[in-house]
Order: structure tokens, then sequence, then C-alpha cells
């Protein structure tokens, strides 16, 4: 003979009794009800927690739960808290590689019980890292990339989303563009600003959210982050830009035994592990200078010529570097430049000495002039003449 109960409810345990005329057999039913909290759709980072209730006769069974992840890895909880007819699991925290299938094992010596119970666990989220940095040259062209999974774990609820930035931590945010995405998968993006010169790539996958500089400006770094929004919950990504320039003072070919300040700078601070290196390029070891640990800019002075570069490492990995050319002023132009100032000497001491003539000669006029002045001055008031008999 055999029962068969539909759609068994907590209110089905107990034990069951079939009788066929003195025989009896009697048997156990033991219910349980896993609960995951909301409905299974996480957000990246967000904690779930599992219900677990039972009810089962007497003898109350001891039940141990182990918790099986997507990968069959053990996932130990961060709290377990038993009751009578209860049991509440509180999980850590969800990466978006931990969608898919879970298993619940319940287990009891006596009685011996040995219960799998699978659900779904979908974590919407991103494929990059929560924070990012990427290092790029003045000028050059830079694509910032997010890539989210709702294609992956076949997400079949809409959301929404947005992408703003802000040059520091404490700086207003601007908003770059949003997005959506239907139920059905298909996504949808604005731009929100005229005021940020920026593309929005036409070739890219369907779950990326994509964004190109075509010529980075010093002032474009900055904090650049990817939010995603669902039912009042959200998740985000940042990429950190760091952007880096180099210069020099004075500018211009440099003359003989002069000195040109070469600055390689950064536009935000640096993690521990990386600093700036100016080097010449097939120079010496004296050529060669590092900047000290979070310094974000590097000066050196030099009056060697040549080509200069200047590396941003990290790790000792070289991310990025960019080259100065400091040139030289032509040999024939400090010829023409020595013989241009000895010439301007003695042209100018010639002037001065033409001029001391002339003030001399100017000086004599003067007092002749003088002179005859007063003889006729002189006549005038005497007005007298004697004549020789």
């Amino acid at each position: 003979k055999q029962l068969k109960v539909q759609k068994a409810e907590l209110s089905n345990a107990g034990i069951y009794t079939c009788q066929y005329g003195s025989q009896e057999a009697r048997t156990s039913l033991h219910v349980f009800k896993l609960t995951v909290s909301l409905d299974g759709h996480f957000l990246q980072n967000e904690a779930p927690e599992l219900t677990l209730m039972h009810s089962s006769p007497d003898p109350k069974p001891d039940l141990s739960i182990t918790l099986f992840n997507s990968n069959n890895n053990i996932v130990t909880p961060e709290t377990e808290n038993k009751y009578p007819q209860k049991c509440i699991l509180n999980l850590k925290k969800l990466e978006a590689t931990d969608s898919g299938t879970w298993l619940c094992h319940v287990h009891s010596d006596s009685p011996l019980i040995n219960h799998n119970i699978s659900f779904a666990v979908k974590v919407l989220g991103f494929q990059n890292p929560d924070v990012e940095r990427k290092y790029a040259a003045v000028d050059s062209t830079v694509i910032l990339s997010w890539h989210l999974n709702f294609q992956k774990i076949k997400w079949h609820k809409g959301f929404t989303g947005q992408l703003n930035w802000k040059q520091q931590e404490s700086a207003k945010a601007h908003e770059l563009l949003d997005f959506n995405v239907t139920a059905l998968g298909q996504k949808h993006e604005a731009k929100k600003t005229s005021h940020f010169l920026f593309e929005i790539p036409e070739r890219k996958p369907e779950s990326t959210i994509q964004v190109k500089l075509p010529k980075v400006h010093f002032n474009h770094s900055g904090q650049y982050q990817c939010q995603l929004a669902y039912k009042g919950r959200h998740v985000q990504s940042n990429i950190e830009l760091v952007v880096m320039k180099v210069s020099a003072d004075p500018v211009g070919p440099l003359s003989r035994g002069a000195k040109v300040t070469l600055i390689c700078q950064v536009s935000g601070p640096l993690p521990p592990s990386a600093h700036l290196r100016w080097e010449r390029v097939n120079g010496t070891q004296m050529d060669i200078k590092n900047s000290k640990q979070h310094e974000v800019k590097l000066e050196v002075n030099t009056s060697a010529a040549g080509l200069w570069s200047c590396h941003l490492i990290e790790d000792n990995d070289r991310k990025i570097s960019l080259h100065y050319h400091v040139e030289e002023v032509p040999v024939w132009i400090n010829y023409v430049v020595t013989g241009a100032s000895v010439g301007g000497s003695v042209l100018v001491f010639a002037l001065v000495c033409l001029c001391i003539i002339s003030g001399i000669r100017w000086q004599r006029r003067r007092q002749r002039a003088k002179r005859m002045a007063q003889a006729r001055q002189y006549l005038l008031e005497n007005k007298t003449c004697q004549c020789r008999q």
C-alpha cells in the first residue's frame, strides 16, 4: 500500500500507521521547509538569511545542517541559531560568482535522516572588482568598462543603473549616463551630460557598461562609479582613473652650461606599492631618480641632453611610461650667440664713448656761448668805447 501526501505542509508531520489484518507498520514523516531571504535574488555584497522550519514526531531529532554553494564547496554560516522547530542561518556577503544552485543537507543519527534541499541563489553584480585602478597618459584614449552578470545568471527581473564621476572623494558627483535593463534582458542607455567629453561605444557586449575618453585631460582623473539599483537596494563598482603627465621648466633647447627641471606628475595618490621614476635612456645610474612613498610629483634637475623617461611602477611592473626629449642648442647657435654678445658689448662700448665725446663737445660749446654772452652784457652796460689817439 502507498500513501501519497501531495504538497506536504509542516502540519502533515507525524507517525503514520498502516494496518493489514493483524499486521501493522508504522512510519514517521518529518517535514522540512527552507525559506531564503529576498526570494533568492540578491545584489553583490548582500548577506542571505536561511530559515529551516521542521516538524517531527517525538522523539525530536538532533539535526545538523551542512550548506554547499554552487561550486560544491561547504559554506560556513556566520551565525547559526537553533530553536525547537526552527533553525536560522546567516551567511557571509555574496559575490557575483556565487550564483547558481545551492544545497542544504539535513542529517540526524536518531532517527536516521539524510535529506537534501536544493535552492537557487542569484547574485546580480559586476565581474569587475569592487575597486579598480587604471592608469593613463595625458592625451591618450581610455576605455572604462564594467561587466555585468545579468545575462550569465539569467536574471529575469528589471533593474536600473547609472554611471557617476567625481574628481575627488569629497567633490560633487556628476552623472554621466543612466541605463535600465528590462526583464527580458534588453539594455537602454542615455547620456546625461554634455560638459564632459566622452563617448558610448556602439560595439560592445550587451552586458557591458562602457565609456570612451578619446583624449584624456589631467582633470579627467578621479572616481568613476557604476551603480546598480534593484527594489531600492544598490551595489556599485569603482574605477579610479590616475592620469600622468610630464613637462619641463624652462621649455625649449638647452644652452651650454644651463640646467632644466623635468617634472613628472600624477593626478592622484598612489598605493604604497607604487612610485615614479625618472631615468635617462642609455644613461648611467646617476641619471635615475625615484620618488618617495605617496609622492605624486617627481622633479629632476639636469644639464644632460637626450631622451628622458618617466615610469609609473607598481609592484615592480611598469604600468605607464612617458618620454621627454631634452634638446641641446646647436654649436653654431652658441657661436652666433657668443659673437652677438661680443659684438653687442663692443657696440655698447662704442656708443658710450661716442656719448662721452659728444657730451664733452656740447659742454665746451655751452661754456664758450656763456662767455660770449657775458662779454656782450659787459659792453652794453658800459656804453663807452675809448679809441687810441
